[in-house]
């Protein structure tokens, strides 16, 4: 039976749960999880106060979060190793600071979803809010490794300042997607926002929605029409992974963009071209 955390108490003020970490509650019994010290505003309350906390994570390195978590931040912090399921929706930062595992979410999550993240897989099966995989103010740089899938809806500013591994988003996507990334790659599925890529210098962003593509920056350069091998092995592997990959786009041909020729110029938009 893994370690499960059900939400008992309405609360407004967020609550941080940074110091609940797999790598500690496996070997801990489920009192001594309740008497963990979470943060909450200015105050730091047990994570039983708020929490019933039950069973054990030490058989199957498994945490279960129920209730409606949206206001419980940071869930998953630094997660290297197990699994996390958060039956409902997450807060801010899930997963931030990620170097292995999986995190599943059942509902929706918050902002800056897999900041800064290392290595293990995201999978939020709603919505996600701004800035997936993205650097923290004042860092450098993003996520350098891992997958972050998100079925529904995102926000602003998906991977900014990506280093490595791999975001899809299924449903729309806000503005600016892939702002000064520095490699990796980007699938957008649904309608997507205004200026993708500004700042990049290398990496990948596809557009799969041709009715809504928006208008590639003046700062790249169209190259080529062509079907591109390495992004069937993407696909089939997110079909496996259960997201929802639409009918048709194994076989599409996708026009190519090189850019951004403010920065390095060695990224490409692929927008799938109309039929």
């Amino acid at each position: 039976m893994p370690l499960t955390i059900r939400k008992r108490a309405d609360f407004t003020i967020p609550v941080e749960v940074d110091s609940i970490r797999l790598e500690n509650v496996v070997t801990q019994t489920a009192d001594e999880v309740k008497s963990t010290l979470v943060q909450q505003g200015n105050l730091q309350p047990e994570l039983g106060e708020l929490f019933d906390v039950s069973g054990s994570a030490a058989d199957d390195q498994q945490i279960v979060w129920e209730g409606d978590c949206s206001r419980v931040k940071l869930i998953g912090c630094k997660l290297s190793k197990g699994s996390i399921r958060v039956e409902g929706d997450a807060g801010m930062h899930l997963g931030a600071e990620m170097t292995g595992g999986e995190i599943v979410v059942t509902g929706n999550a918050g902002d800056w979803v897999g900041a800064e993240l290392h290595g293990g897989r995201i999978h939020v099966q709603g919505n996600a809010g701004h800035l997936i995989g993205s650097v923290y103010r004042g860092g450098y740089r993003g996520m350098t490794g891992g997958e972050i899938l998100v079925n529904g809806n995102a926000g602003n500013e998906i991977g900014n300042c990506m280093r490595r591994g791999l975001i899809a988003v299924g449903g729309r996507s806000g503005d600016t997607p892939g702002v000064n990334m520095i490699a990796g790659t980007i699938l957008l599925f649904g309608e997507p926002g205004i200026r993708p890529g500004p700042g990049m210098k290398r990496g990948t962003i596809v557009l799969f929605d041709t009715e809504n593509a928006p208008s590639v920056l003046p700062t790249f350069r169209s190259a080529s029409r062509f079907q591109p091998t390495f992004l069937r092995f993407y696909l089939l592997e997110l079909k496996a992974m259960g997201f929802p990959v639409p009918d048709g786009v194994l076989d599409a041909e996708f026009d190519r963009y090189c850019g951004d020729f403010l920065e390095l110029g060695k990224g490409e938009i692929l927008v799938r071209a109309a039929v």
